[in-house]
């Protein structure tokens, strides 16, 4: 039995690790120039008060169709419990999009000082 619990595990961290990147990675893609479209899942408020430099606004459902599946999106909401992020990542995987989810959300930008832009 133990085998088998070992086994998923090992699954699911190795899916967790593909489909999920931190802020500091997601810095080092912005200063590399990485062909990325960063997605604020957040309010309209919200994304106006301040976001991540080049990101735009888009709700779940909402403009999707207007990305490109040559670029990988990186998707966030407001933080670590947010399930927004999730949800537009499930969506966007879905419809063929390469898709990773920024985990700490915004909060987590935040916290690692990094550049906001309003």
């Amino acid at each position: 039995m133990m085998g088998l619990k070992t086994k998923a595990a090992q699954a699911y961290f190795h899916a967790k690790n593909e489909f999920t990147t931190g802020p500091v990675e997601v810095d080092e893609m912005i200063k590399n120039d990485e062909p990325i479209k960063i997605i604020d899942v957040r309010g309209p408020q919200d994304y106006a008060q301040g976001h991540i430099p080049g990101a735009i606004n888009l709700r779940k459902g909402e403009g999707f169709e207007s990305l490109s599946k040559d670029k990988k999106s990186v998707v966030y909401c407001y933080d670590e419990d947010c399930h927004l992020a999730t949800e537009a990542c499930e969506e966007l995987a879905s419809e063929g999009y390469p898709v990773i989810e920024l985990q700490g959300g915004f909060k987590g930008w935040k916290e690692h000082n990094f550049p906001i832009e309003s």
